[in-house]
Formats: C-alpha cells, structure tokens, sequence
C-alpha cells in the first residue's frame, strides 16, 4: 500500500523558512516523480515543485530562489525547503507520487500540512 505522509508545516512570520518533509512508503525509490503542491480554499491545487529519482528539478516561478526541492532515496523522503517565506505562501502543502513503472504504477496524495505565513 502506498502512503505519503507530509509534515513541517505550521505559523511562521514573513521572511521566515519552514522545511516540509513527505514520507513515502510502499514505492520504490526509483521511476518515479515526487512533487509539491499547494492550494488555498477556493482555488485550484498548483504545482510548486518536483523531482525525478534521478535528482532532476524544478520549482515553480513563484517560488524560484526562495523554495528548494530535494529528496533522500534511501529514506525515501522528498523535502520542500521554503525561505524568505511570504503571506501568499499560505495554503495547504501536498505531496504527490508518480509512480511510473512496477505493480504500484499510479499517482498517489498524501493528506496535505497547513503552511500560514502571517505576522
């Protein structure tokens, strides 16, 4: 069974940084897509960032210099590192899973963590 468990989210001030983690179980750690997402109520989920298992990234324009994707294959961990943290961050953080090859080939959420950047 695949699950996807994120956490790190929280209160934070402007200007401050939070980590998000996203624990991964019941995948392999390679051929596949981890990625973070974000949605505020009313409004669409959004992609804020992605990496392959090979390491190759990237992150939303929105977030370019300020948020950092990376993953831990052994963990099998995807991390979001948020710095210089703004109001429009907040919004429920989502981690998603493309699995692309094997008996659990298939897309997969995890349950979302709150972000709130506010002073």
């Amino acid at each position: 069974q695949v699950q996807l468990v994120e956490s790190g989210g929280g209160l934070v001030q402007p200007g401050g940084s939070l980590r998000l983690s996203c624990q991964a179980s019941g995948i392999d750690a390679t051929d596949n897509v981890l990625r973070w997402y974000r949605q505020v109520p009313g409004k669409q989920r959004d992609l804020v960032a992605g990496i392959a298992s090979n390491g190759g990234s990237d992150v939303a324009d929105s977030v370019k210099g300020r948020f950092t994707i990376s993953r831990d294959n052994v963990k099998n961990i995807v991390y979001l590192q948020m710095n210089d943290l703004k109001p429009e961050d907040t919004a429920v953080y989502y981690c998603k899973a493309i699995v692309i090859a094997g008996p659990v080939r298939g897309e997969y959420w995890g349950q979302g963590t709150q972000v709130t950047v506010s002073s």
